[in-house]
């Protein structure tokens, strides 16, 4: 008669179990969410018609008024216009979540073995890549034009933007996972927002000339900074003092964005 045959315990068994890895979970929602955007890169084109509407528009009406030449003005405005992809882009990003949130999408990552926080950090770094393609083409179409650009501060310009944007991207998925279900408010807020925010940055016209009050909101606005390091940084004043305040501004804001952005992914489901 053969002996039993023993039971290992279930402590001598392999784990094979995946647990959360925060940086390899963030690298993986980052290459899922950039899949759709490689796969049909017309989308970043056709995101750019509303700023080159301001460019070709409003540019013209902005020399006409200021007397200076096509160059000088472009050299003003276009800052803007960068800082403008970021804010009507990065702004409605979070329409994405909310539209996989009704769709059930949204539950079945929740689900799995990935870090809650990747699943917010990893959306928010994906809104680098097409803020810098969209600003690179911008700047290609205005130099025929008479627009100059400083390469090394063109360089340090899209990391500011590209940090502004994780900041602002992840305030926009915060927004959409508070209203969830209702698209309405989302929209809702986010154009109460975004319009005020750009025309109290001084991205269209110059708020020198503005009512006091204007120009008292502007200094606590952080885009009108943002908007102020763009314009020193592609004009090659690479130590002016309002670029290190446009910095300041852009990564107070990614560091706020963050944290209420993760500590709303967490609490979600």
């Amino acid at each position: 008669m053969s002996a039993p045959v023993r039971q290992s315990p279930a402590s001598d068994r392999p784990d094979t179990a995946v647990r959360p890895n925060p940086a390899r979970d963030t690298w993986n929602v980052l290459t899922r969410e950039l899949r759709p955007t490689l796969r049909d890169p017309f989308t970043l084109i056709f995101s750019l018609v509303q700023p080159l509407v301001f460019l070709g528009l409003f540019a013209p009406l902005l020399v006409g008024q200021s007397g200076e030449p096509v160059g000088e003005t472009l050299r003003w405005f276009v800052p803007g216009v960068l800082v403008m992809i970021v804010l009507f882009g990065t702004g409605a990003t979070g329409s994405n979540l909310q539209y996989e949130m009704m769709t059930g999408s949204h539950e079945r990552t929740l689900v799995a073995p990935i870090s809650r926080a990747s699943l917010l950090v990893g959306r928010a770094l994906k809104e680098v890549v097409p803020i810098v393609v969209q600003a690179i083409i911008i700047v290609l179409i205005a130099l025929p034009f008479g627009f100059a650009v400083n390469v090394p501060g063109l360089v340090v310009g899209l990391a500011l933007l590209a940090v502004f944007g994780v900041g602002l991207g992840s305030l926009s998925y915060s927004l959409a996972l508070k209203t969830k279900d209702r698209e309405w408010l989302f929209w809702g807020v986010q154009q109460t927002l975004i319009f005020p925010l750009l025309i109290l940055s001084g991205v269209l016209l110059p708020l020198d000339d503005g009512p006091a009050w204007m120009r008292a909101v502007a200094t606590v606005n952080p885009v009108n900074w943002v908007v102020q390091a763009e314009r020193a940084l592609l004009s090659g004043d690479l130590s002016a003092p309002v670029v290190l305040w446009g910095w300041i501004a852009a990564l107070l804001l990614a560091a706020v964005g963050l944290v209420v952005g993760v500590r709303a992914m967490r609490r979600s489901g």
